[in-house]
Formats: C-alpha cells, structure tokens, sequence
C-alpha cells in the first residue's frame, strides 16, 4: 500500500500501520518475554522498514501493555502509577521491594512530576480508553507492505514541524470546523494505541498528535532523532486524508516552497 501524502509531504521514514490481530509477520522484532522495551522502539523499527509486534507477555513495560491495549496494567505498577506520575512514593521505596525496583527505577521516589499532585494524575489514569482487546498482538508494519485490501487499525506517521503542519491542514480539509487533530497529554504509546484505537470508533475521529511524551523522546532520539512527533489516525480517516490530496493545497506552489525544507 502506497501512501500519496508520504509523497507529497517528503516523509523521510515509512508510515506504519498498526494493527491488532491473532497471527505476527514472520520475523517480527518482538521484546523478550519478562524484558523492559519502550513500545516506540516498535514503531520507530517499522518506520524503518522492520515489522514489529508485541503480545501480552512482550509489551515491554507496563504502560506499554496499557497503550496496547492489553487491559488495566496500571493495576499491577509497584507503588501506584499516579504516584509514579506525579510525586513518587518514598514510603514503598522505604520497603525491601521497593528499594529493589527503585534501583531500576529511580524515579519511582521521587516522581515523574509530569502531574503536580497524585489526584490529577488519578483523573488522567481514569479518563483514559482503556481497553482490552481480544486480538493476542499489535502488529506494526512498514505501510509499503500491507495489501491494498487490507484494513488496518491505524496509520501513524512520523513528522518533522514542516510536514506536521501539512497533516493538520489536511486533516481539517474537507471536514467542517477546526478541531480534527488532537494533541492529548499522554504516553507516547497510549498515542500511537488506544486513543486513535478510540477515535476510530467515532462517527468523526480525529487524528491524534503524539511522541510529546518526554519518557518516549528520550527513548527514540537515538532511533530518529530529536525533530520528530507522531500523528497518527484510524484507518479511514487516512483514507480519507488520501483522498483528498487531489486538487489540495499539497499540490500548489505554496506548499512546494515548504516542502522543499521538510523534506531535507
């Protein structure tokens, strides 16, 4: 599958189309079992043109499970994943376990302080889609090798702020009012799974902004460097972004003299 707007907006690396399903590509990077990994490390390898996929047992971390997902695993996250977010939670690093996990996990004491207090964080852990899906995998796959007839899940494009900005007015075009794309705080992998995974069940979805993650970029800046953000849309919202490229203003002057910038 071919994307024109990967064309008309020089993407630099291939779009990725994830999908949940119950079989992997042959040879897909996979985490090891019981094995800490960032989910954006899989979409960064298929962006390069590896396919990927993760499982129950494979997410990587817990939150990756969640972004996934693969249920409620904050459930499981020692000490409170709020308080992880927030503020940390010296008293359960005090516990021989937590002194344990701290080591791997610093911030656990501490905090993230990516929420002032432990109740914000709480409302956000609430708020978000989380879901259990019945598939066994989600399955990342450089787009070029996904079958005209397939239907993925989502489409997810890497973007630098020329290209971002080309996205968003393509997002809107067509559409009446200005409020297609969505930027939510939030995980980099909670932004590539569940919350476009969600949107794609409304009569309207939106495309979702991501990799603003802080976590995540630190994370992906070894894989494709620091000028990069995620968008990424259900699958027939893309189509519809494909659609209308023609006539659009990514074939008008004005947009060439940008491109030729974002494309470098």
């Amino acid at each position: 599958m071919k994307s024109r707007i990967a064309e008309l907006i020089g993407l630099h690396h291939q779009p990725v189309a994830v999908q949940w399903s119950d079989s992997r590509p042959e040879g897909a990077l996979q985490f090891k079992e019981g094995k800490w990994g960032c989910v954006m490390f899989l979409l960064c390898n298929a962006a390069k043109g590896k396919p990927a996929a993760a499982d129950r047992k494979t997410f990587g971390c817990i939150g990756g499970g969640v972004g996934l997902g693969f249920g409620d695993m904050y459930q499981q996250f020692p000490g409170g994943i709020a308080q992880y977010l927030s503020t940390g939670n010296p008293e359960f690093c005090a516990t021989e376990m937590g002194k344990q996990i701290a080591q791997a996990m610093p911030e656990l004491e501490e905090g993230e302080r990516y929420f002032k207090d432990v109740p914000d964080a709480q409302e956000f852990i609430g708020a978000l889609p989380i879901v259990d899906v019945p598939q066994q995998y989600a399955v990342f796959r450089p787009l070029d090798i996904v079958g005209a007839e397939e239907h993925p899940d989502t489409i997810v494009f890497l973007v630098n702020a020329d290209q971002l900005s080309a996205m968003i007015v393509l997002a809107n075009y067509g559409r009446s009012g200005g409020e297609n794309v969505a930027a939510p705080f939030a995980a980099g992998c909670h932004q590539i799974g569940i919350l476009p995974l969600a949107e794609g069940k409304k009569s309207n979805p939106r495309a979702i902004l991501g990799l603003t993650d802080i976590s995540a970029r630190k994370n992906t800046m070894g894989m494709i460097g620091h000028d990069y953000l995620s968008f990424a849309m259900p699958f027939e919202m893309f189509k519809e972004m494909e659609t209308n490229t023609a006539g659009s203003f990514l074939e008008r002057a004005q947009w060439d003299k940008v491109k030729s910038h974002a494309a470098k």
